[in-house]
């Protein structure tokens, strides 16, 4: 049944990457709570700190696409070098204005600047996978079927090291902010970004060749193609729903008096997620990438109905967990959409807009829930998840006839 994981494992140079990747992506767990902490620390705003997470997810959400594309044109290496010691810089320059009091209107002009050198770190690992399990020159490789296993296997364990980012990064964040200094879980996110980005970045042989656009043939811009557009969509309201639950646990553990148990909840329903993942990568799916993706989003929103009935936190425990076990076949599925739908020249790209929608959903879903939380308390927060996916569903409507090709053609 593991197989596809040995397989995985086995090849030259991807366990180091991966690992680079994992320590380079902990802060995309730990920067949105930890700006929360902080800022409701300094001001005692949920609806301050919910705006402020909303505007630095819309510069992610359109600058990491940008990074992703110039990434495949000119290799991962020259474009992570570049960007993570500006990010590291900025975000310690928005840390300083925030606690010498600064004018609050320069905290929302430095988190949007802070955000723009902001890059999907896990799309970049997953195109290295892509490339090293292609040039593997073995059986796998000359069956499609299991190649595409293998790949599956892969998109699998990232999500399963997403989910362990998820875990730790919410707890570390936590016992940062509440047991060392409100900034300083801003901070610790800084230090990972600043280990982890360069040592992947240095690892060139694992790194897929750039594609200059002056070599690649015409394609239309990623964002333009139909399927992309599809995926983005749903994607964009899965966002506001993960967004919604964050801000809403934060508001949930306060208001239980537990706010040192907020990045426990939180791992809690990330190792939901990461247990569906271990057992997603095991199975050989026969079935498409659309069906799954279908699937599992309407199984999000079964498994989000316990939200609305949690009235402790034990409750909210059981129920994040429940949830997060729908979490990953569904984030595997649309990246597999995705990567599909497009030539190798733009599979970083593309990854990157699957994601660059969510944090869309959830600069709104920040901005809604922190107004909710501030004026009709947590328990009232809860509802705002639940409508973000029945959104999500709704979406697929206006690109039924892409979403019929998907189902019938791949």
């Amino acid at each position: 049944m593991l197989g596809s994981y040995v397989t995985i494992f086995k090849t030259p140079g991807a366990l180091r990457f991966s690992f680079a990747g994992f320590i380079g992506r902990m802060p995309i767990s730990m920067e949105g709570l930890s700006l929360i902490f902080f800022i409701v620390a300094k001001t005692h705003k949920y609806s301050i700190a919910g705006a402020m997470t909303a505007m630095a997810s819309i510069v992610v959400a359109i600058a990491s696409p940008i990074w992703s594309r110039l990434a495949d044109q000119f290799g991962q290496r020259k474009i992570l070098l570049l960007v993570a010691p500006v990010r590291i810089i900025l975000v310690i320059v928005l840390i300083l204005a925030v606690d010498h009091n600064a004018p609050k209107w320069s905290w929302f002009l430095l988190v949007m600047i802070a955000e723009i050198p902001a890059i999907n770190v896990g799309g970049l690992v997953r195109r290295r996978w892509i490339h090293v399990l292609e040039r593997r020159g073995d059986d796998h490789s000359k069956d499609p079927d299991a190649a595409r296993d293998l790949i599956n296997t892969a998109y699998s364990y990232e999500a399963l090291m997403d989910e362990m980012v998820f875990i730790f990064g919410p707890l570390i964040a936590t016992a940062c902010a509440t047991l060392i200094s409100p900034p300083a879980g801003l901070i610790a996110a800084m230090i990972f970004l600043g280990i982890g980005l360069p040592i992947f970045a240095l690892q060139t042989s694992s790194e897929p060749p750039a594609v200059p656009k002056n070599k690649v043939d015409p394609h239309p811009a990623v964002i333009r193609n139909r399927t992309i557009q599809a995926i983005i969509l749903p994607a964009t309201f899965i966002g506001g729903f993960f967004g919604a639950v964050s801000l809403t646990v934060v508001g949930f553990a306060e208001y239980h008096n537990a706010a040192k148990r907020t990045g426990l909840l939180l791992a809690i329903w990330a190792l939901g997620s990461a247990t569906s993942a271990v057992i997603n990568g095991a199975i050989k799916w026969r079935t498409t990438y659309a069906k799954r993706f279908l699937i599992a989003l309407v199984v999000l929103l079964l498994f989000s109905t316990p939200f609305i009935f949690a009235r402790n936190i034990p409750m909210m425990a059981a129920a994040l967990f429940i949830n997060g076990l729908a979490i990953s076949p569904l984030i595997v599925t649309a990246y597999g959409v995705a990567e599909t739908a497009v030539p190798a020249s733009q599979i970083t790209e593309a990854l990157a807009w699957v994601i660059a929608g969510m944090p869309l959903g959830g600069a709104l879903a920040s901005a809604i829930t922190g107004v909710v939380i501030d004026h009709y308390g947590a328990t009232t927060g809860l509802l705002i998840p639940t409508l973000f996916l029945c959104g999500s569903l709704l979406t697929v409507l206006p690109y039924r006839n892409s979403w019929r090709l998907l189902l019938n053609n791949h």
